[in-house]
C-alpha cells in the first residue's frame, strides 16, 4: 500500500504509527497513515481489519 521511498511499517508491525500521516483532521480528532490506519487523538488505533487498538505500547513511560 505504501509507495514511498522508504517503505512505511505494515499495519501489523509494532511500529505501525510512524507510518507517514496522508490525511490529518485535528478537529475531529483523527490522523488516517499510509499503511490505513486511522490513528486518533485520544491514543486508540483502528486497523485496516477493523481491529481497535485502545492502548500504545510503543509511547515509552514517563519516570
Amino acid at each position: 500500500m505504501c509507495a514511498h521511498v522508504r517503505s512505511c511499517p505494515s499495519a501489523t508491525a509494532d511500529d505501525r504509527v510512524l507510518a507517514v500521516p496522508v490525511s490529518r483532521h485535528p478537529e475531529q480528532g483523527w490522523t488516517l497513515l499510509c499503511n490505513g490506519v486511522v490513528l486518533f487523538d485520544d491514543d486508540g488505533e483502528l486497523l485496516p481489519d477493523g481491529q481497535v487498538v485502545l492502548d500504545r505500547r510503543w509511547q515509552l513511560a514517563t519516570a
